[in-house]
Formats: C-alpha cells, structure tokens, sequence
C-alpha cells in the first residue's frame, strides 16, 4: 500500500491573499474589513452589491477568500452562494439574524461556516477564521482509513479548509507518508484497518514525531467507551465518533493546529532569540553539549567560533540604539545566511554570536570564517543621511582530543580578544 497525494499546493510564496468581503452595511464593512488588514495584514477589498463583486473577481486573480453577507439588493441568497463557490472560493457565510433553518439550508451547501454576526466575539472569530484558514495552506494533513469513501469525506472536508491533503489506506502507508512529508502536521486515523489499526498505527507514529510536532485524532464508528482512552493513552491528541458533522470536524481539527502552533510559539519565545531571531544561548549550549561528543567520538573535526561586532557601543552612542538593533539583526543575517546546515549558530549576547562548526580541517576553517568577516565587512546598513559599515572580530578553537564544549568556547573567547587586541575585523584561529 502507498500514500495517495490528494492534490499538490503552490508554494507559500506565490499563495493568494486577497479577501474580498460582500456586506450590504457599510459600518460593519468597515469595522471587518479594519480588523483583518490591521491584525493578520492580508489585503481585503469590500463590495456592497453582488454586481461590484462580480467586478471585482474579474479584475483581480489572486483572491484567497471570500466573507459575505445573504442580503444584498440585486441577489437573492442562492444566488450570492453560487457566485462565489462556481469560482471555487473559500466562502463565509456571515448573517445578521439567526434562523436555524438557514444555518443547516447554508451548511448542506460548500461553504467554510455560518457565522450569526450579532453575537459577542464574533468579530473575533471570523479575525481567528480568516487567520486559520490562511495559515491551513501551508500545512499538510494525513488521512488514514482503508474505506475509500470515508477517506475521502474526511480528505474532502479538509481540503475545503484550506489543508493539502495525503491519503493513506493502511499503517504502513501512513508510516511512510510520514516520514517522506515533513509538512504533514495532522493525522486522522481511524481505528478499524486490516494489517494494523488506528491504535497501534498511533502508538509507532509518536516514535517517529512528538505530540508537538503532529497531532493526531483517532476516529471510529464503534460504540465502546474504552476507545476514547485507549487512542489517547497511546498518543493522540484527539477523538472523534463517527459519523461526524462538519462543524465538529472543522472545530475538532482546527484546535489541535491552533495547539501545535502555540506549543511552537512557546518553543520559539524558549529557544529563540527576540531581536534577532537566531537560537538563544541556552538552546545552543544545548545543542552543542549533546553535539560535540558525539563528533568527536565519530572521528569527525569541529571548531567553535566567538564573533564580535567591532566597536558597538560606539554605533549606539553615535547613532542611537535603534540603529545598534539594525546593526544587530544584518550582522545575525550574515551569520544565518553563511552558516551550513550542520552548523550550530546562536546570539550569545550583546553583540556576540557563537557558531559550532563540524567538519572542516583548519585551512578550510581559515577560509570559511574569513569569508564570513568579509561578507559583515561588505554590508550598508541604512540609516538616517547615509548607511552604516561595520566589521567584526572573530576568535576560532578547532577541537583537540577530549575537548570539552566548555574549553572550545573559552578559547575561542580567547582568541577574540587576541582579534581585538591585534587591530580588530580579523579572524584569530591560532593560539
């Protein structure tokens, strides 16, 4: 059995994002159309009739979404729907009075939700539901279910949301679908599947990704209370009985992603420099005291790097710490932008960076961190009246036997100041 790609998604770059908003009030027009382009800066144009819509669509080819209102003078309700999903449009039903008939008449229908716009915090959610569905386009979802037509209800659902979709009709489909996607962040499962089922599938998926980086809800149509808690205790985040509506599943899916992006927001704020963005110093420190041993047990060569910005205190009295905070983030770009894959790289604080650097011998060294000073020495920081230059200082250990990461760094500190003391915007790598 193979994992069966749904669809194929254009890259994040080149995604739509325009999000064209249909409401006969110009008040609330404003007041969405505010909150949208203030908070998740996606362009929105508004139209009060179905005529300046159709205008609209025709003049533009990169809409993302639409929000619109069933009361508009030339359209009856029908025929508002239709022009938007005959296009293929994500659409948002958004309705000032709340007639239950309706809401079910609209649901039967291929539209992303129904939102009463009149109750408390609804501006809020359609903000969170703009910003979901906008973010759902970059991530990869599995479906796993040997029912062909159960996997596809759940792929269609998902689709419709916004999510690139890859089925699979067995475990070990899904096991390699896994881990061939790195972008696949969701995984539905059902439990009922010849071969392995939806538990056991659950229990070797989290040897392969953690809790925060996949989320996974179990379904199934069995009526056994113990089912809940035995996909949970075996990793999943979620559960769901079929069969299911849409507003369930939508709400079900989209709370674990919420979850997983928050889990990395916090993961980020832990391990993530604010200014800069590069890793902090603790997570490097992390990092590199599992990292090195290991190289140096493997035979393999690995130096640390200490860089310093030259003369620093000088740009922020000179020209104001705002432009030191510039200074900072070009200089943290052309660390990022030199460093290779396998190299460890932090802002260690102030205007120092680290940098642990595995298999090159000392020439190459020489030659790797030398392009690097020349390359902080060639940028223009703009400022105000002209662009600031700037050059760095940099002190390199390459590992003897048994070094510890301690030592490494410590002599590369060393070695920095021998750079300082030597001239500055030079690469000291001999002791």
């Amino acid at each position: 059995m193979h994992p069966l790609p749904l669809t194929t998604r254009p890259s994040s770059s080149s995604l739509p994002q325009r999000v064209l908003l249909v409401e006969n009030s110009r008040a609330y027009m404003q007041v969405v159309a505010q909150a949208i382009e203030q908070q998740l800066e996606l362009p929105v144009t508004v139209a009060t009739t179905l005529a300046e819509a159709r205008a609209e669509l025709d003049s533009h080819d990169d809409w993302f979404m639409v929000l619109t209102g069933l009361v508009l003078a030339d359209g009856d309700r029908d025929t508002v729907v239709d022009c938007f999903l005959r296009r293929g449009l994500p659409t948002v039903v958004v309705s000032g009075v709340y007639d239950e008939d309706l809401r079910v008449r609209m649901l039967r229908r291929q539209i992303i939700d129904f939102v009463l716009k009149s109750t408390p915090g609804s501006l809020d959610y359609i903000v969170w539901l703009v910003q979901r569905l906008e973010r759902n386009r970059r991530i990869s979802a599995l479906v796993v279910d040997d029912s062909t037509s159960a996997r596809m209800h759940a792929s269609i659902l998902l689709e419709m949301f916004g999510y690139r979709v890859v089925q699979a009709d067995g475990g070990e489909a899904a096991l390699a679908a896994i881990e061939a996607d790195p972008t696949i962040r969701l995984a539905v499962v059902d439990q009922e599947m010849p071969g392995m089922q939806g538990i056991e599938l659950t229990r070797r998926l989290r040897a392969l990704r953690a809790r925060d980086r996949v989320a996974v809800i179990g379904v199934s149509g069995r009526d056994d209370p113990g089912l809940v808690a035995h996909f949970l205790k075996n990793g999943a985040n979620d559960f769901l009985r079929k069969p299911y509506s849409r507003e369930e599943f939508f709400c079900r899916v989209s709370q674990n992603v919420d979850q997983l992006e928050l889990i990395g927001s916090l993961q980020d704020l832990a391990t993530r420099d604010f200014l800069t963005g590069l890793p902090n110093r603790r997570h490097f420190l992390e990092q590199a005291e599992r990292l090195v041993p290991k190289l140096q047990e493997a035979g393999e060569p690995v130096a640390a790097a200490m860089i310093d910005i030259d003369h620093f205190k000088h740009i922020n009295d000179s020209w104001g710490h705002e432009t030191g905070d510039f200074a900072l983030r070009a200089a943290a770009q052309a660390v990022s932008g030199h460093a290779r894959r396998q190299d460890q790289i932090a802002r260690f604080g102030g205007e120092e960076f680290c940098l642990l650097v595995p298999g090159l011998d000392e020439a190459e060294l020489d030659a790797y961190f030398d392009t690097l000073r020349r390359r902080i020495e060639d940028l223009r920081v703009p400022v105000r009246g002209g662009e600031l230059k700037m050059t760095v200082s940099i002190g390199v250990c390459p590992a003897e036997s048994g070094d510890s990461l301690h030592r490494l760094l410590s002599e590369a500190d060393r070695r920095l100041y021998l750079a300082k003391a030597g001239g500055r915007n030079q690469v000291v790598a001999a002791g």
